[in-house]
């Protein structure tokens, strides 16, 4: 079989996707100790790698039905699941094998985790059925048996096994990234899609915090009217954003700065999105939609244009009055946030005295306004003020 060519291990050292490079059986032979029965491709773990993890391979009793992952081994990265069969039909009344999926040093593996599991299961499962496994006459279905999985799954990241009447399926799971650290002044809103799901179909503490959530309140006001722990709310807007069904918005404030992006050009060359668009920032929202009132995409495309550096969301109403045209501002600017269409342009003071108060060691650039607005309690009107006022504080826009 030809070897697939190595992916590169990413900057930093840190762990990227790679192929399957090796399927190997190993088992413990009562003479020899432990040996691979099989591999595929043949020879490729060398009798040197594999005398530095014999131990490991076929382990301690102890330790038999556990995923083990044997990392940077001579270049190489093994996941195996030891199994152990105790029966009197055996020389030693046990039966011990070990099936390993073979990687690169540097490749992630932890999807692969639950594969392993699944095809150990199943040889077990053969293995006391009929001597699938430590019947020599079978080493030849083996070897196919293996083959074909490690094909399959490289190159299509499933696979089906049938074996007489049984059949089993393979999947490597999306390995998603790990989601974002949940901030109190942060607004979650569900994804398109969710908005209508049966609260009984969510767990406990998600039914008691969303309600609360409308894509105006912030992580630390939920937490609050919802009398649930902060960090419980944090956790469980976590998982709901791991999971897709929910994202994480800016603070909605009349002072705040937007900015549109490049995106923006998608309302005027994707019509459905031009017109879920105009649905969704309606100021009046009735069972029906009328399409008669809904808001022009020139007034729409006016606003979003008019947002720079420098324009507040409040001077903007005041100039281009969008409620007079049908448009709710709250709404247009989550739309945009949802869509990347704008972003949100954050304050960020800094404190360049030298007797910092305690509210002064906020203000480090590190914390946004509203970071800030939520550890303190105070309005951001008023710590507008304040910074305005204290000519040892300097704001950075970014």
């Amino acid at each position: 079989m030809d070897r697939e060519p190595p992916l590169r291990e990413t900057k930093g050292g840190k762990m990227k996707d790679g192929p399957i490079r090796c399927i190997l059986l190993g088992e413990f032979h009562v003479v020899a100790g432990s040996k691979i029965s099989c591999q595929v491709p043949e020879n490729f773990i060398t009798k040197e790698v594999f005398d530095s993890i014999r131990t490991y391979i076929i382990p301690k009793p102890q330790l038999q039905r556990c995923i083990l992952t044997i990392s940077n081994t001579l270049g190489h990265k093994v996941i195996g699941y030891p199994v152990r069969i105790n029966h009197v039909r055996y020389q030693r009344n046990f039966f011990y094998f070990n099936l390993c999926f073979v990687f690169d040093s540097w490749s992630r593996t932890v999807q692969y985790e639950a594969v392993v599991k699944k095809l150990s299961e199943y040889l077990l499962m053969m293995e006391e059925e009929g001597s699938f496994l430590s019947n020599a006459e079978n080493n030849g279905n083996i070897s196919n048996l293996l083959g074909c999985i490690l094909h399959d799954l490289n190159q299509r990241h499933v696979a089906t096994i049938v074996e007489g009447d049984t059949t089993i399926y393979l999947k490597i799971g999306r390995l998603k990234s790990d989601p974002p650290v949940v901030q109190d002044h942060q607004v979650p809103l569900l994804c398109r899609g969710f908005e209508d799901t049966d609260l009984d179909s969510w767990d406990l503490t998600t039914q008691q915090v969303l309600p609360f959530i409308n894509g105006i309140n912030h992580v630390a006001r939920i937490a609050a009217e919802a009398d649930v722990e902060n960090q419980l709310v944090k956790s469980c807007i976590q998982n709901l954003v791991y999971y897709g069904v929910m994202q994480l918005l800016p603070l909605l404030k009349y002072s705040n700065v937007y900015m549109c992006t490049r995106e923006l050009q998608k309302l005027t060359r994707d019509r459905t999105l031009a017109d879920e668009c105009r649905k969704y920032v309606q100021l009046q929202h009735a069972e029906k939609v009328d399409t008669v009132r809904l808001p022009s995409l020139f007034n729409i495309l006016q606003l979003y244009s008019q947002m720079t550096h420098g324009v507040t969301l409040r001077s903007l109403c005041q100039r281009l009055c969008p409620r007079d045209n049908n448009i709710d501002e709250r709404k247009l600017v989550s739309f945009g946030l949802q869509h990347n269409l704008i972003r949100c342009i954050n304050k960020y003071p800094i404190y360049t005295g030298s007797i910092p108060t305690p509210k002064h060691k906020l203000y480090t650039g590190l914390n946004s306004l509203d970071e800030i607005c939520c550890k303190t309690g105070m309005s951001p009107s008023r710590i507008e003020q304040e910074i305005d006022m204290d000519s040892n504080v300097t704001v950075i826009w970014k």
